[in-house]
């Protein structure tokens, strides 16, 4: 992968330059055993902008806080390190999922979609979600026990997008073929920070949906 991906830092952190992500979370209507029938990988995606209704709600199920009082979230963590965090690369830049103020923080302001796998169809799916986790949350653990809790609850993580996405009828797709070190850079991790897994989401090729920032 080129990694030479002429980006800038976002300097600014917070509105106009983070972007809010819409609080209405309201419960979803299919069941169970409907979603589960209907799960799949699917490497074929429509190129329109993923509306920031369904994103706000995709990103909740992924890995928002189902219990806020007391700090708990849709998936579980080991040991409650929640050391994964979810970074969103689309056509506008790339973000941070900050679950606490449910809101996208800026992180580089250029279209990086190309670089988080090596599959043609990555660079224009409307969405990919890279997992990363940051091995200084579980400080107590060995290195091994952090690589094995990391790819555990990045594979809960993963497989909440991959129900939210059978239950809306979108397209979605985990992704292992990545080249981390060269997204690592281009992202501009640290040290502590080791990239996962990532994840392609998007509106199937058949079926076009309104653009990015419509309403719901």
């Amino acid at each position: 992968m080129n990694d030479s991906y002429a980006c800038q830092p976002a300097v600014q952190l917070i509105a106009p330059s983070a972007l809010a992500l819409d609080a209405d979370i309201p419960p979803l209507s299919m069941a169970l055993l409907e979603v589960l029938l209907r799960r799949r990988s699917d490497r074929e995606f429509d190129t329109q902008e993923l509306r920031l209704y369904t994103l706000s709600r995709l990103l909740w199920a992924a890995f928002g806080f189902n219990r806020p009082e007391q700090l708990r979230r849709t998936a579980p963590s080991a040991q409650d390190f929640q050391e994964i965090s979810i970074y969103v690369a689309m056509a506008s830049g790339l973000y941070r999922f900050d679950a606490g103020g449910h809101l996208l923080r800026p992180v580089l302001s250029c279209d990086i979609r190309g670089a988080t796998g090596d599959q043609d169809f990555v660079a224009d799916a409307p969405v990919n979600l890279v997992y990363v986790a940051d091995f200084d949350r579980a400080p107590n653990a060995s290195h091994v026990e952090q690589e094995f809790y990391a790819a555990l609850d990045t594979g809960f993580i993963c497989e909440n997008v991959y129900l939210f996405c059978a239950a809306e009828g979108l397209a979605t797709v985990a992704r292992g073929m990545i080249d981390r070190p060269a997204l690592a850079r281009v992202m501009g991790l640290l040290p502590s920070q080791r990239i996962i897994l990532a994840q392609s989401v998007g509106y199937p090729r058949a079926c076009a949906a309104p653009g990015f920032g419509g309403a719901s």
